[in-house]
C-alpha cells in the first residue's frame, strides 16, 4: 500500500517530474516501439510529428527506425484519443480504441440532423465491408454511403463512419520519406488480428501517470477525451502517492515515478506541433507560462515548440534556404531574452535536429518564424 502525502508541488517540480516520464530530461536509451507504447501513443495529426517526438525523446534515434514500424505494421496511426489522429502499437490501436469508442459514438450525435433516416448499424456494417475489401479514401467511402443514403449529409456520414469503425492510415502514408494519399481500412482487418477487449481503466490511469504524472483526475480525461474517471482514481487510490499544486488540485502519482529535483538541469528541446507534452493536462502551467498562452497558434495553423529550462520559450520552423544559395537550417523565435550560454545550447540542439533528421548539418538563426 502506497504511504500518502500532503506535499505540495510546485511548477518547477511538476515541470521536471513530467519533463522526466516524457523522456525529455536526457534522451531515454529505448526502441522507438518501447517510447510509442511507454507515451501511449504520439500526437499525428500531421504525419512528420511523431518522428519529431521521437526524436526530441531517444538516444541515436533515426526516421528509419519508425518508417519501419510503420511498413511492419507493428505501429499505425489511426483515431483515438480526443479525436484525433495518434500513431500507436500494435497492442494499444487493438485496446485503446475500444476503451474510448463510447466518446467517438457520442461524438456522433453532433451530426444526427445530417443522418436523418440513417441507420447506424447498417452504416458501419456496410463502410466496413467496403474498406476491408480494399483500403479506401475517405471520399469513396462518403460515395459508397451516398449510394445508400442519397439524402443525408456527405460529411456526416463520413464522420459517422470514421467514428464508428476503428479506421487505420495504410502505407505509405506515415512513413518517413515517402508520400501518399489517406486510405483507410480497419484495424482488425491491417493488422490481421481481431480487436481485443477494452484496456481496464485503471491499467490505463497507471499507464498515463507513467507517461504524464503527477496529474489530476481532469488531467486525465484532458488526455483522454474522457469523462468521469474519477471513480477509477478512487480504486486505485491505496496504491498511489497523493499531492497538492500550488491551486490547491489534488493530483495522483505512482510511488516509485521519478520525481526530479526541481533544479536538474533541462535541456532545450525542439517539439513538433501537437506535442502531447502541450496536449494532455487541464492546467497545462506546469510547461507553459500563462502569458504566452495561445502563441504557439496563427489561426487554424499550429506552430513547433521550444523547451527551453523544461517550459515553452519559443516556435521553430524549418528553412530550406533562401533561394539565393543560401543552405537549409532552423529558425528560431524566442519569446524572451536569453544568455548567450542558452542560445549556444539552443543552437547545438538545432544542429543535431538538423543532422538527426535531415542527414546533414545545417544553420540555426534566430528571427522571426513568419517572416
Amino acid at each position: 500500500m502506497a504511504s500518502r502525502t500532503n506535499s505540495v508541488l510546485d511548477t518547477r517540480a511538476l515541470n521536471r517530474a513530467t519533463l522526466a516520464r516524457q523522456l525529455l530530461l536526457s534522451r531515454a536509451e529505448m526502441s522507438a516501439q518501447d517510447a510509442v507504447a511507454h507515451l501511449l501513443g504520439l500526437q499525428a495529426q500531421n504525419v512528420k510529428p511523431p518522428y519529431f517526438q521521437l526524436h526530441a525523446r531517444l538516444a541515436g534515434f533515426r526516421p528509419a527506425e519508425l518508417a519501419q514500424l510503420m511498413e511492419d505494421r507493428k505501429v499505425v496511426r489511426m483515431v483515438t484519443m480526443r479525436s484525433t489522429i495518434h500513431t500507436h502499437t500494435a497492442h494499444d490501436a487493438l485496446t485503446l480504441r475500444p476503451l474510448v469508442q463510447a466518446a467517438r459514438d457520442r461524438e456522433v450525435n453532433y451530426f444526427r440532423k445530417g443522418l436523418t433516416g440513417v441507420d447506424l448499424d447498417r452504416l458501419a456494417a456496410r463502410a466496413r465491408a467496403f474498406v476491408e475489401a480494399e483500403p479506401r479514401t475517405m471520399g469513396e467511402i462518403r460515395e459508397e454511403l451516398l449510394q445508400e443514403w442519397p439524402g443525408a449529409d456527405p460529411q456526416s456520414l463520413s464522420v459517422a463512419a470514421r467514428c464508428l469503425l476503428p479506421l487505420v492510415q495504410v502505407t505509405p502514408r506515415g512513413v518517413w520519406g515517402r508520400s501518399g494519399q489517406v486510405r483507410l481500412t480497419t484495424v482488425e482487418r491491417w493488422l490481421g488480428e481481431p480487436a481485443g477487449q477494452a484496456q481496464q481503466v485503471d491499467d490505463v490511469v497507471l499507464r498515463y501517470l507513467g507517461a504524464f504524472g503527477p496529474a489530476s483526475v481532469k488531467d486525465m480525461q484532458t488526455w483522454a477525451g474522457l469523462t468521469r474517471l474519477r471513480e477509477a482514481f478512487e480504486r486505485l487510490r491505496p496504491r498511489l502517492l497523493t499531492f497538492r499544486d500550488e491551486n490547491g488540485v489534488e493530483l495522483f502519482d505512482l510511488p516509485d515515478a521519478p520525481r526530479p529535483d526541481p533544479d536538474t538541469p533541462a535541456p532545450p528541446r525542439f517539439l513538433p506541433e501537437f506535442d502531447n507534452l502541450l496536449l494532455s493536462h487541464a492546467d497545462r502551467s506546469r510547461v507553459m507560462a500563462p502569458g504566452i498562452k495561445g502563441r504557439t497558434w496563427t489561426g487554424n495553423q499550429a506552430h513547433c515548440t521550444l523547451l527551453v529550462d523544461g517550459f515553452l520559450a519559443g516556435l521553430w520552423k524549418m528553412d530550406d534556404g533562401d533561394g539565393d544559395g543560401g543552405g537549409r537550417g532552423l529558425v528560431v523565435e524566442l519569446f524572451g531574452a536569453h544568455s548567450s550560454d542558452r542560445k549556444d545550447e539552443i543552437v547545438a540542439e538545432g544542429q543535431a535536429l538538423l543532422a538527426g533528421m535531415g542527414g546533414a548539418p545545417g544553420s540555426v538563426r534566430f528571427g522571426s518564424i513568419h517572416g
